[in-house]
């Protein structure tokens, strides 16, 4: 418990600017919130996209994911429901029947709610709470990025934070959550072996106004999936795409890389591949002459 009190106050660190007060702020909401339990109202219930009720029972997992989100804003922004879907499937692949989903909703218009949930195949349980029960009885913290909670069976909080929002509390969560995973006794985040074609990659002489393609491809060649966290790159002007699933043991991915120049130059751009391997992070490297 201590290592995770440790864990979350160095991301509040990161997520908040420089500024001391916020700092102290966000450390003294994580700090009150641990441990605490989050409270159900008693009428509470949750259904799927299809209209089909889900009996509460069927949440008692080893631990449970809560987000609750509120009307303000961009409803669609803040749902961010296609990452959502592929977090779910890369824990349920890693840690299959010890982690359920509850998203409780309080949305201005629930017809446009119900239309962005169709149109993602939004697949989790959600609770419509209109008339904002969830709120009252928990207060939850006005930061949207703080409105989402890791539970354990109990209801108590264990880490505080939005995965979907930040790669720091996404780690948090798998490391708390691969603490009783019955493929890794050591409480470690599960691991695997990768094997990469090639790490540098010259993309050759083109005219600087046109976009030039390139690809990385990834061999899983251990017994556990591989999950690709996030990606990262040195700068705006490249841009990577993969597929979001878990990839299972001797199957492969590709990553497309693409570079938009600026102006002609020569260039040499690095891509960081945040993963479960063992080898994590994987520093890539692309380079060539945009003339």
């Amino acid at each position: 418990m201590k290592r995770i009190l440790c864990i979350l106050a160095i991301i509040a660190t990161l997520l908040s600017s420089c500024v001391h007060t916020q700092k102290k702020e966000l450390l003294k909401l994580i700090y009150e919130w641990q441990g605490r339990e989050i409270l159900f109202p008693t009428d509470v219930t949750f259904e799927r996209i299809d209209g089909k009720a889900v009996c509460l029972d069927s949440f008692n997992c080893t631990y449970k994911v809560f987000t609750y989100v509120d009307s303000i804003g961009c409803m669609s922004c803040k749902l961010k429901l296609s990452e959502w879907n592929d977090f779910m499937s890369m824990v349920d692949s890693l840690y299959p029947n010890t982690v359920s989903y509850q998203f409780i909703f309080q949305p201005y218009k629930i017809g446009e709610l119900q239309l962005i949930l169709k149109r993602e195949k939004f697949s989790a349980p959600i609770c419509i709470d209109k008339k904002g029960k969830f709120e009252d009885l928990n207060e939850f913290p006005k930061n949207a990025s703080f409105q989402t909670f890791l539970l354990d069976e109990k209801n108590k909080v264990l880490a505080v934070g939005n995965p979907i929002n930040n790669v720091k509390i996404k780690e948090l969560y798998l490391d708390v959550i691969s603490g009783t995973s019955m493929t890794n006794k050591r409480g470690a985040i599960v691991k695997t072996k990768i094997d990469v074609e090639k790490t540098a990659l010259y993309l050759g002489r083109f005219d600087w106004k046109e976009d030039r393609r390139g690809r990385f491809l990834i061999k899983n060649s251990g017994d556990k999936p591989l999950v690709i966290q996030d990606v990262t790159t040195s700068c705006g002007c490249t841009t990577v795409t993969y597929s979001k699933k878990p990839v299972l043991p001797g199957k492969e991915i590709d990553l497309e890389v693409v570079y938009k120049a600026e102006h002609p130059e020569h260039f040499n751009k690095t891509i960081t591949v945040y993963c479960n391997a063992e080898t994590s992070p994987l520093v890539l490297k692309i380079s060539g002459d945009a003339k």
